[in-house]
């Protein structure tokens, strides 16, 4: 069983957050006392961050799949519901997080930093946050958002002072061995070393790392052997240590051409690394980091007379060189103490690091954050709209509830995207989609104005048919005056006929009373 991993494929989900509560607040003599529907709360986010007791990821390979607490569902009397909390995961130092496409994300380099792979969503309002003076008692409320989803690629990049490279069975495992107190296992077979192993080494009141890279082959930079799996884990040293082994009996095979194949290997590697400017992080380029020599295994008579004859060739191409044994610990000393100075001058000259910087893009003042874009597919035409706060609107709508769509519907018209639908081509009955992954889906029907007059009106409602004929102060102050003169008028007509005796009208008096002719022919 894998007990050294670093290389791994993290899916992380954040936490839901909660839907709000659709509620009204009742008691006594009081049973529609307004909306009282609390929010729910946050989804928790999945965090990395550096931790000195965690070596490998070994953890997530076994698993993979890591979940955020979710928020929980907000309820009646303003009750909020409570925050999912962030789940911490530990990494090793030097861990890099990129994405599937290789994109560098973030390089975890120091305890305590740490990096949000996926961040949870949002709650929902409650009924009692959603009212106002138009809306003075909603009866919906809205739902949580989904956490975020991402697939994320861990790769551990050891954080060592010293990289011991060379052939398999060259003896850097023997050499950890023998100048820390690191064991490793050693054996008299190639690729005995499987994974890299990782020793601390005192010398004097110096004190650095040495990692023991497994061995490299021709053609490790191409993927041969074991070297491309962890070429890595060289890229942060500070000095690179080549381990010839000089009692080597394979034909073919010296410690000049050793040394050769080796740098070649590391030199197109290194092309490959140059690339990838975000990890590099000021650090000096690979192939100008200090190289060391050590000439192995010269307890053997016939060792040792190689050694000897090419030390000058080697110490020709400016390289200091050691010859030592780790069998009988013969030049370790020298070679401890050396690396320390190097160590030393390097961590000296090593630039120091920078804060990370804040990037603010602040958003033009007339960017809507929304895109409407007219496409085609096998299913006919159709009108795809994409933004930040459309699909977060679309998201957290219950659809089950006619009051909660008709007021999705007069947030999109608000943010312009009926507008905008008419001047990309839409008319009504075509089908617009919200969101690209699990979209939204419906016939457009849009919010048809008739005049001038009419813009601006409320979802639902027909401005014709609101009474705009109520009189004015003026008018009214009129209406009663005239109101006030006639009744004084016929005041003063009553009092008249009054004063004269007479309570009938004249005109109906003429009508009743007998003519004088008539008179005189009924006497007759």
């Amino acid at each position: 069983m894998a007990t050294f991993v670093d290389r791994v494929v993290l899916h992380a989900h954040g936490g839901d957050g909660g839907n709000g509560c659709a509620s009204i607040h009742r008691e006594k003599f009081k049973p529609l006392a307004g909306p009282d529907g609390g929010n729910g709360g946050n989804g928790g986010s999945v965090i990395l961050r550096v931790d000195p007791q965690t070596t490998t990821l070994l953890e997530y390979h076994h698993g993979p799949h890591r979940h955020a607490a979710s928020g929980t569902q907000g309820m009646g009397d303003h009750r909020a519901g409570a925050n999912g909390g962030d789940l911490v995961l530990g990494v090793p130092d030097g861990t890099v997080v990129t994405s599937e496409d290789g994109e560098v994300l973030a390089d975890l380099v120091g305890t305590g930093a740490e990096f949000v792979v996926t961040e949870g969503g949002r709650g929902g309002l409650g009924n009692a946050a959603l009212a106002s003076q138009r809306r003075k008692a909603p009866g919906f409320a809205l739902l949580g958002e989904p956490g975020e989803e991402r697939d994320v690629v861990l790769e551990l990049k050891t954080i060592a002072d010293v990289a011991l490279v060379g052939y398999p069975s060259a003896g850097k495992s023997s050499l950890v061995a023998s100048i820390s107190a690191a064991r490793p296992k050693i054996a008299d077979y190639p690729f005995t070393t499987l994974v890299p192993n990782l020793g601390v080494v005192q010398a004097g009141e110096a004190r650095f790392t040495v990692a023991d890279v497994p061995g490299l082959i021709p053609g490790a930079s191409e993927g041969k052997g074991l070297g491309l799996e962890f070429l890595r884990h060289i890229e942060r040293c500070a000095v690179i240590v080549h381990v010839l082994d000089c009692a080597t009996l394979e034909p073919g095979r010296d410690p000049i051409s050793d040394l050769d194949v080796i740098e070649g290997e590391l030199g197109a590697y290194a092309a490959a690394l140059d690339e990838e400017a975000g990890v590099a992080g000021g650090r000096v380029p690979l192939m100008e980091r200090p190289r060391v020599v050590v000439l192995n295994k010269i307890d053997v008579p016939e060792a040792r007379e190689l050694a000897d004859f090419v030390r000058p060739e080697l110490e020709g191409r400016g390289l200091r060189v050691f010859e030592i044994s780790t069998a009988s610990h013969e030049g370790l000393r020298p070679l401890t103490f050396a690396l320390a100075e190097i160590v030393d001058k390097a961590r000296a000259e090593a630039p120091a690091p920078e804060a990370a910087r804040i990037v603010l893009r602040p958003r033009a003042v007339d960017e809507k954050g929304f895109t409407v874009t007219r496409r085609e597919d096998s299913d006919g035409v159709y009108f795809e709209v994409l933004g930040a706060k459309p699909e977060r609107w679309v998201r957290q709508t219950d659809f089950s509830n006619d009051e909660a769509v008709g007021y999705l519907a007069d947030r999109l018209a608000r943010l312009g995207v009926e507008e905008k639908l008419f001047k990309t081509g839409a008319v009504a009955g075509d089908e617009v989609r919200i969101g690209r992954k699990n979209a939204v889906v419906f016939d457009w029907e849009p919010t048809l104005l008739t005049g001038s007059e009419l813009l601006g009106g409320p979802r639902g409602t027909d401005l014709r048919l609101d009474d705009r004929l109520r009189p004015s102060r003026k008018e009214k102050r009129a209406e009663f005056h005239d109101r006030m003169d006639a009744k004084a008028a016929a005041r003063e007509e009553l009092w008249t006929e009054r004063s004269s005796g007479h309570w009938s009208d004249p005109a109906d008096a003429a009508r009743t009373e007998p003519d004088a002719d008539d008179s005189e022919d009924d006497r007759a």
